[in-house]
């Protein structure tokens, strides 16, 4: 998939607790495509002062070593006790953009924008967390916000806030799923898929990862550094993909230079939205 977005596609999306040092100093070493700094749900609230200020410190340090890494830091939500402290004492200077959680609205991404940019953030993007049932329902709402650029689908808090009951076929997530991708396209950004919790079921996140990828979305969220290189390899377009694009692509070009529209490769009839297909995965490999 090709992204309508300046920012590169996000395959992995790891975090890493925000009151953990040593372990937010080995965030670059999987090289995920981007890096969260979480001081919502992975930093106890006892802690999140302390969350702050090592946020800040290792930001520095990150963006000084690693300056290809893009890294963020995860906010609590804006109806918390802990958002205005956040964003005014836990956000360093080379953010590549802000994580939101549970945004449900256009009006709550106002009023996010609005904090950041009174605490001097004005150039930061946001990755808007829809993870809540108001927030997939109208989650065009908020992909469409000129300031969003990223959103990403929180499974775990959506079916607590539903009420139903997470299994691991993710049936009581497909509609949800689909709903978040489809409002990322129409925003033209980029949809991260949701967490396995369960770090060491290597297959049960190829086969998510490989579900998301069918719906749309652009990557995964990432909780362990070993699923970093598993959410890569299963986002990236296969060498088959790729020649089947190729192929598509040049036999349609030669039909168009004949005069026609449509032409059968290996079988199939390639027309117009096929090779929009084909271009899309062929950026995608770039």
């Amino acid at each position: 998939m090709s992204w309508p977005t300046d920012h590169p596609p996000f395959r992995s999306v790891l975090f890493a607790p925000g009151n953990r040092a040593d372990v937010l100093a080995k965030l670059p070493r999987s090289s995920p495509d981007a890096a969260v700094i979480d001081l919502e749900d992975a930093t106890p609230a006892d802690q999140k002062a302390e969350g702050r200020a090592i946020a800040r410190t290792v930001t520095a340090d990150l963006v000084a070593a690693h300056p290809d890494l893009s890294l963020l830091v995860r906010v609590n939500a804006p109806d918390t006790p802990f958002f205005a402290d956040d964003v005014a004492d836990g956000l360093g200077p080379g953010l590549a953009g802000v994580v939101v959680p549970k945004l449900e609205s256009r009006a709550a991404v106002d009023a996010t924008v609005a904090a950041l940019d009174a605490a001097g953030h004005a150039d930061l993007p946001v990755m808007a967390g829809l993870e809540t049932v108001a927030g997939v329902v109208d989650a065009r709402t908020v992909t469409t916000h000129p300031r969003v650029a990223w959103c990403y689908f929180g499974a775990e808090d959506y079916v607590a806030d539903l009420g139903g009951v997470r299994t691991a076929a993710n049936h009581e997530v497909a509609t949800a799923r689909a709903q978040v991708a489809q409002a990322a396209r129409l925003g033209g950004i980029q949809a991260i898929d949701m967490v396995v919790i369960d770090f060491g079921d290597d297959e049960r996140f190829q086969r998510e990862a490989t579900e998301a990828r069918h719906l749309g979305f652009s990557g995964k969220l990432c909780i362990h550094p070993a699923q970093v290189p598993l959410a890569a390899a299963v986002f990236r377009p296969t060498a088959d993909e790729l020649s089947w694009a190729t192929a598509v692509t040049e036999a349609y070009e030669a039909a168009l230079a004949r005069g026609d529209a449509s032409v059968a490769v290996d079988g199939e009839m390639v027309d117009e939205p096929v090779v929009r297909r084909a271009r899309a995965l062929l950026a995608d490999a770039g």
